[in-house]
């Protein structure tokens, strides 16, 4: 099947033959959607934390943060295509929408509109403005989010990336050292990189920290190969095949590798600026202070368990009510162990009010054990598509990992994944259509064995910029 130029191509991207054909295995079976009970809801798998648990989780955490390894992780890999969608629409094929009289009537309160303004001609008309903001001019039209100037301060604007510097300083600190690990493009990490040696030294001094920096790239060998719409091997005019990242729940891989306690991940856009950052840092630490209460409860059972003095009922009852994990009936201390010894996370949960994002549900395990789970629309069945409409939640991407064992050895996450959780998309390449592959999503598959528990989160902790416009949203100006 594969030609000696294939074998050649796969092994150079750290991959197997026998590999990529569990890939194309994916293509002609599909994955099944996922088992989804119910949607989670206040009391029934999102805890809504009173105003005493919050503040004994932050006080928890902040007891705590000086002796533990503590990492800000970063997805910041994408390109902004689609922050600009609109605005490729007018430059390369004319259509103007209401977005792009909205864009240019307000085009004086976006933030990097001083850099804009240096770069115009002298009289230059709309479609010439718009241009320079995604094409030759600003250029954001081929950079991540990371670099796009996002938020306007009395000493200077800040680029996305910038943000999460401060907010490192203001919950990620630990013992004076605040470790933040982005993962980029190998396009992109000079320009990354060169903003980090320009930045860093002006934020060490503002917050009396040290930022130790990190990079990484998506690992060639998570890229999954592309296939035309019958599912036989998509090659180029070359005669090559062509291999495409398989979505950020390659990232796993990444995560992975880092060496910490306690993992915070958000995305790059999800920031706000100075004057609304408070309840991101709080809910942060409550996050992590949650967290830990959890995993030092979750080690001393394993170790009653390990020395047989455990009380199963009692375990049993912490892992349904705190660890929210349906038990199956005839458990026993196996069972109980193996649920309790996992990387943990809690999660964020933000009231919904219709923004895109995927919802908290509870689903069954092949095990037989029912757990929460975050699921895209596009895990879920069509006949239980309904579920979604009665979802209070969905998932801002607002996590805290634990990622030691009772030992404190490092999981091996990849462990952890659901690999029946990727997913099949239409793209295509050079004009032609193609079916591409995506990984089980950082936080939908890639995390579907942990424990997880979700926490409801003050809609004030999220405030992402999906498209140009949301820059103009008060948590922006």
């Amino acid at each position: 099947m594969f030609t000696e130029q294939d074998t050649a191509c796969i092994r150079a991207h750290g991959l197997t033959p026998e590999a990529v054909e569990r890939q194309l295995e994916n293509f002609r079976r599909g994955f099944p959607f996922l088992k989804v009970v119910r949607a989670a809801a206040p009391g029934d798998g999102i805890l809504v934390p009173a105003p005493q648990e919050v503040a004994a989780a932050v006080r928890r955490y902040d007891e705590a943060a000086a002796r533990l390894g503590i990492v800000k992780f970063v997805p910041a890999s994408g390109a902004a295509t689609r922050m600009f969608k609109e605005l490729f629409a007018f430059v390369e094929e004319g259509r103007r929408s209401e977005g792009i009289d909205r864009l240019l009537q307000n085009i004086e309160r976006f933030a990097f509109w001083p850099e804009l303004r240096a770069t115009l001609p002298a009289g230059a008309d709309d479609r010439t403005v718009v241009e320079h903001i995604i094409g030759k001019g600003l250029g954001y039209g081929g950079r991540p989010k990371g670099l796009v100037t996002f938020h306007a301060y009395a000493e200077g604007a800040r680029k996305a990336a910038e943000e999460h510097l401060v907010e490192g300083a203001q919950y990620a600190a630990a013992g004076g050292r605040v470790r933040i690990h982005f993962t980029v493009s190998p396009e992109h990490r000079a320009d990354f990189e060169a903003l980090m040696a320009e930045k860093v030294p002006l934020y060490e001094r503002r917050f009396g920290v040290h930022y130790d920096i990190a990079f990484s790239e998506q690992k060639p060998s998570t890229d999954t190969v592309a296939v035309n719409p019958d599912n036989t091997l998509f090659r180029t005019d070359a005669g090559a095949l062509l291999f495409r990242p398989a979505g950020h729940g390659a990232l796993i891989e990444n995560l992975n590798e880092i060496d910490a306690d306690l993992v915070f991940v958000k995305n790059i856009d999800n920031v706000t600026t100075d004057a609304r950052r408070g309840d991101t840092v709080t809910y942060k630490k409550v996050l992590a202070g949650l967290l830990l209460e959890l995993q030092e409860r979750s080690f001393e059972y394993i170790r009653a368990l390990d020395t047989g003095g455990a009380e199963l009922a009692d375990i049993a009852r912490f892992i349904r009510e705190r660890l929210c994990v349906k038990l199956p009936d005839d458990y026993n201390s196996a069972v109980l162990r193996a649920v309790l010894d996992r990387p943990i996370r809690l999660c964020g949960m933000v009231r919904n009010e219709g923004e895109p994002g995927g919802g908290p549900f509870w689903a069954v395990n092949d095990d037989g054990t029912e757990s929460l789970q975050i699921a895209e629309s596009s895990q879920i069945a069509p006949a239980d598509r309904p579920l979604m409409q009665r979802a209070t939640h969905f998932n801002p991407v607002d996590l805290v990992c634990g990622v030691r064992n009772v030992r404190g050895e490092k999981f091996d996450l990849r462990r952890y994944t659901d690999p029946q959780t990727g997913f099949i998309s239409s793209k295509s390449y050079a004009g032609r259509e193609l079916r591409a592959q995506e990984l089980p999503g950082l936080w939908n598959g890639a995390m579907a064995r942990w424990n997880t528990v979700f926490v409801d989160v003050p809609v004030t902790t999220f405030s992402p910029v999906k498209v140009v416009l949301d820059l103009l949203r008060p948590q922006h100006q």
